[in-house]
């Protein structure tokens, strides 16, 4: 930089008199590729120094590096004498062509390209009042497709909302991305006095309601960001409280999943139905008590009340209120639900209340169930057999299983794959669970799915090793120590394939026969065997190293039985319990619907749906 152009940014009339009467010249770029005018268009409050530029020829149409012209400096730092002194030199509109990047860093929003959005997004009336005089299109777009009037509504500026209006601006212009209005912008963010400019001169009246690319109208996105002056001047300017989204989600929708208790308060007064089903089938009141919002919770069940009985609804997957209340563990809402005579009995997917309190280890929730609807709910099956005593021991929570098993549940309950609780915690490696079923429930170790394998079969085949010998602690049975499943295969074979060293040595302890052959005629040793060629090798060289006579009790191991060696599979494998995920490690993940630039809400943050079908 030269010496003219540290005493234009500093505003020094003095040196800058002197420098230029010295002769130095007046349009020289720095590094930035900005003159000495562009210093003084950013600095000097009264224009003095700019003045004496422009009469010693500096010109105002140099651009920088980043395309910006004094005109761009003085509208963003709101200099209005600056800019009627450009003004009178050279005709605005000559100077006003938009600049091709940012030189904003404002996270709220891509920087403006041209000085009428400088002076919107940074609230300079004054400067925009001069700046408005002499410009045709007041419409001109950033590369986002926003205006500076929806600038000026995002950030809040009433007066250069009230200029931009009054010249004429567009109130119903879209942007590229979101397809929002300045109406949404106001309303988003909660400035109501813009809202109420807005919607005050916006033509047609149903404008209230425009929508954006995902069906939003300003009312949805007033509630969902918790902006009551909003909601209410909205309403009172007549728009539609049912309207729905692209997902048939209403406003009243999003003050559930939000808990912004007095937006829904206002909904509701103005007639908010709130048994609308969206597009998965949840209502309102589905979503308050999946995010555990008692208060919105309570005024949705009153309104509803009013109305007619509360329906215990379900959405498309058969889940009812009850369901996600249990389901999250907010027992306020189980509590508040509980008190509704419709869900005072099972209603909805069989993988019941009961089932989603303890498979997420909701203990409260479960214990307020069986005193409301009676122990014998205990026992209930889903649509795979399965009781609420197979979901948590498949998840291991001990707390649950012990209150299910303080109520009686059945400990030897089978499921449609004839798979007992132990089976599941045991080939889910839930030693917890495993140590309470067969030291306090005292579980039938004998039994065996439909695939005739035993628990300690399924605790072998998955490795779990701490499982296995808790199991062959309480076995005596040398003949359940020999169990075969479908493929004949004993606890020892699958044991010795897993490479379970220390239940091998207790097996064989307890009398685990190292001669018996699965369905592919191979010992326990050939099970051992990482693949098929080496189980072909062994079988081989022990064949060769061990003559048999005919009297042997060692199998013969033929060619035959060599080329069909298979590998276990006719061990079951575990069809998992439904874990009612919702993207948000809990349903409420709704509350952070997509956030970038202040615009909530996008397609992605869907709320991810699950049911015991899945698993």
């Amino acid at each position: 930089r030269t010496p003219l152009h540290y005493a234009a940014a500093n505003c020094n009339y003095q040196c800058l008199f002197a420098l230029v009467g010295s002769g130095a010249s007046v349009n020289d770029l720095d590094e930035r590729g900005c003159t000495p005018l562009h210093y003084a268009a950013a600095s000097d409050t009264d224009g003095k120094c700019l003045e004496y530029l422009l009469r010693n020829d500096a010109n105002p149409g140099i651009r920088d590096k980043q395309g910006y012209n004094a005109v761009h400096y003085s509208a963003a730092y709101g200099h209005r004498l600056c800019l009627e002194l450009i003004a009178s030199e050279t005709p605005l509109d000559v100077l006003m062509e938009t600049s091709g990047t940012d030189m904003l860093n404002d996270s709220d929003n891509r920087a403006p390209i041209s000085p009428l959005h400088l002076a919107a997004y940074h609230g300079h009336h004054q400067a925009l009042e001069v700046l408005v005089q002499s410009l045709l299109d007041l419409d001109v777009r950033n590369n986002n497709g926003r205006t500076p009037l929806d600038l000026a509504a995002f950030k809040g500026h009433v007066e250069c909302v009230d200029v931009l209006i009054n010249q004429g601006a567009s109130i119903l212009v879209k942007d590229y991305v979101v397809k929002r209005t300045p109406i949404h912008a106001a309303a988003t963010n909660g400035h109501s006095e813009c809202l109420r400019l807005l919607i005050g001169n916006a033509e047609p009246q149903n404008a209230v309601d425009i929508q954006d690319g995902n069906g939003q109208t300003p009312l949805m996105l007033s509630v969902l960001n918790g902006h009551t002056d909003c909601v209410y001047s909205l309403l009172n300017k007549g728009a539609n409280v049912d309207a729905k989204d692209k997902w048939g989600r209403t406003a009243l929708h999003r003050g559930a999943v939000t808990g912004h208790e007095e937006c829904v308060e206002a909904l509701l007064q103005h007639g908010a139905k709130s048994l609308l089903r969206d597009c998965r089938g949840r209502t309102p009141i589905h979503l308050s008590a999946a995010c555990g919002h008692i208060g919105v919770l309570g005024a949705l069940l009153q309104s509803a009340t009013s109305v007619d009985a509360v329906p215990a609804i379900a959405d498309n997957h058969g889940y009812t209120s009850l369901h996600w209340a249990c389901y999250n563990g907010h027992d306020s809402c189980v509590e508040l639900l509980l008190e509704q005579e419709v869900f005072q009995k099972m209603e909805g997917n069989s993988f019941s209340p009961l089932h989603c309190a303890v498979i997420n280890d909701n203990e409260g929730a479960a214990e307020m169930l069986i005193d409301t609807l009676g122990a014998g709910i205990v026992n209930s099956t889903d649509s795979k057999g399965r009781t609420p005593l197979h979901a948590a021991a498949f998840t291991d929570h001990v707390e649950c299983l012990q209150l299910l098993l303080s109520h009686n549940a059945q400990v030897n309950a089978v499921d449609s794959s004839g798979k007992t609780p132990l089976m599941m915690a045991a080939e889910n490696g839930q030693t917890n669970t495993v140590e309470v079923l067969v030291s306090s429930a005292k579980a039938d170790l004998t039994l065996q799915d439909s695939c005739k394998n035993t628990a300690l079969h399924l605790a072998c085949s998955k490795g779990h090793e701490t499982s296995a010998l808790l199991i062959l602690e309480k076995i005596t049975d040398r003949n359940l120590i020999n169990a075969t499943n479908a493929a004949l295969q004993t606890p020892l074979h699958v044991a010795a394939r897993n490479g379970l060293t220390v239940v091998v040595q207790e097996l064989l302890g307890k009398g685990a026969s190292v001669l018996a052959v699965d369905e592919n005629g191979y010992t326990p040793a050939l099970a051992c065997a990482p693949n098929k060629d080496v189980a072909d090798c062994l079988a081989l060289i022990l064949a060769t190293m061990m003559p048999v006579s005919s009297s042997s009790t060692l199998p013969s191991l033929t060619f035959n039985a060599i080329n069909h060696y298979t590998n276990t599979s006719k061990t079951v494998t575990f069809d998992s319990l439904p874990i009612m995920r919702s993207d948000h490690s809990s349903y409420c993940t709704f509350n952070n619907i997509g956030r970038e630039g202040g615009y909530p809400y996008t397609e992605e943050d869907e709320l991810n749906d699950s049911d015991s079908e899945t698993y």
